[in-house]
């Protein structure tokens, strides 16, 4: 260890800073790393997010950390030991596989803290051959997971002590995801903006336009539904994948259901878009690390409707704070939507109640914050 190691000082490395919860989580430890007055860097290579840090007055290192290639990986590495010496920086927190390597390597050189967020279930490609570059996030002094679904992974694809695995849970702005504070008429600009019709209870689909988002399960789900009065909105870009979009369009169109889904390809208001939503899906046909739209959702006081399977089944309440269905199961889904839907004005408001409750109490940024520092504090004090 440096002899400057008494002072805590931070800096966070990903690969980029565009939208994403590995970024998000990013800026919400340096918002409140800045106000508590402790000395915090970001190195990335930057993104539209950048501008948050700017106005936190965090200092952002510019590096090609996304490069998987070993030789950069390597100079990234000399250029982050430089920043480290340079700065006075204690711990290094890598959020993702890549950078991770370099900043294994460059605190080492300094010989300062590292801490990991193992922020999902990486691949281990055929015949494991990805374990070992995925290995470096267990490298940690203190591994973070950020579910205790992803605690579990750790333990049995990597065999990580328990010990050093801190649970800490992803979480909602509660300043952001907030009832009182999303008014009509940012409800009204958003189903304008996207000719979203007002006069239907909706169904929204929040997530990028992928398989193993669930959006063929859903629209298979609804054909059984379809006596129901309901409209479907599916938030999500596809990022390219022209043929899935295509293919959504066909089961929609066989199904004769053309007039009744809206594609929203991005909004920057994702609390008005679930705030005029009578169903908050999480559809995801594979465990979802943690699934941050189910607990937004319930901070919004909607019904939220989320896979058994992964981090929902730790946010969401069976049958208090949502329901939870059969994971790939178009009839459970059906039936789970139908439910939704069939819930009387008093019925929501109690559910609605206790998910706003439930995030109130497990779910902030406040604790997960205040959880991370707490590592961070349990790292500076170790012998």
């Amino acid at each position: 260890m440096s002899e400057n190691s008494n002072k805590m000082v931070v800096l966070q490395v990903l690969p980029e800073l565009n939208q994403g919860g590995v970024e998000l989580g990013t800026i919400e430890i340096a918002s409140e790393l800045q106000n508590r007055g402790i000395e915090n860097y970001v190195a990335s290579e930057g993104g539209r997010m950048e501008f948050q840090l700017e106005r936190l007055k965090v200092k952002h290192f510019t590096l090609p950390l996304k490069t998987k290639n070993i030789f950069k990986m390597y100079l990234n590495s000399l250029k982050l030991a430089k920043i480290i010496k340079e700065n006075g920086i204690t711990i290094v927190h890598a959020r993702s596989r890549a950078p991770a390597w370099s900043a294994y390597w460059a605190a080492k050189r300094c010989g300062v803290h590292f801490i990991t967020t193992f922020h999902g279930t990486y691949g281990l490609g055929p015949k494991d051959i990805k374990k070992f570059y995925n290995k470096i996030m267990t490298y940690g002094e203190r591994v973070i997971a950020i579910s205790n679904h992803i605690k579990e992974h750790i333990m049995e694809k990597y065999g990580t002590d328990e010990k050093k695995i801190r649970l800490i849970a992803r979480c909602v702005n509660m300043e952001n995801f907030d009832v009182e504070n999303t008014s009509a008429e940012r409800m009204i600009s958003y189903l304008e903006e996207n000719k979203i019709p007002e006069d239907k209870p909706l169904i929204t689909l929040i997530g990028r336009l992928t398989n193993w988002k669930g959006q063929k399960l859903l629209i298979e789900a609804l054909n059984k539904i379809k006596d129901l009065d309901f409209h479907c909105v599916l938030v999500g870009d596809a990022q390219g994948r022209v043929k899935y979009t295509q293919e959504l369009c066909a089961m929609i169109e066989k199904y004769g259901m053309s007039g009744r889904y809206t594609f929203v390809r991005h909004t920057a208001d994702v609390p008005a878009a679930m705030m005029v939503s009578a169903v908050v899906l999480s559809t995801s046909i594979e465990p979802e690390a943690f699934g941050r739209i189910a607990i937004e959702g319930q901070a919004m006081g909607r019904i939220v409707v989320a896979s058994n399977i992964g981090g929902s089944k730790e946010t969401v309440i069976d049958g208090v704070t949502g329901k939870l269905f059969e994971s790939g199961n178009a009839d459970s889904l059906a039936a789970a939507i139908r439910w939704a839907l069939s819930l009387s004005p008093e019925e929501k408001e109690k559910i609605g109640a206790a998910a706003i409750k439930n995030i109130k109490e497990h779910f902030t940024k406040q604790i997960m914050c205040d959880k991370t520092i707490k590592v961070y504090e349990e790292v500076m004090n170790q012998k």
